[in-house]
């Protein structure tokens, strides 16, 4: 059985003791926007009539927000700009 987005995203919730408003948080520093509402609505269960499913585009903004969030914005170096 495959892992969906949402799967993959309370796993790492849970990995990282992350809270709502942390990931929102994470997500803010890519630029992306998220209530908190909407969030509550990729952890429900399927099925759930409050249930979203979390698309591609919104995980991988998570993930590129985490690594912002756990290493910092990456600097410039000489090499990045040619």
């Amino acid at each position: 059985m495959a892992l969906t987005n949402n799967d993959v995203l309370k796993k790492l919730r849970v990995a990282l003791q992350l809270r709502d408003d942390d990931i929102i948080e994470i997500l803010a520093l890519v630029d992306f926007k998220v209530t908190k509402t909407e969030i509550s609505a990729f952890f429900r269960k399927e099925g759930h009539p409050n249930y979203r499913e979390l698309h591609d585009q919104i995980l991988r903004n998570f993930l590129n927000g985490l690594v912002i969030y756990k290493r910092g914005v990456k600097e410039e170096t000489a090499d990045d700009k040619k």
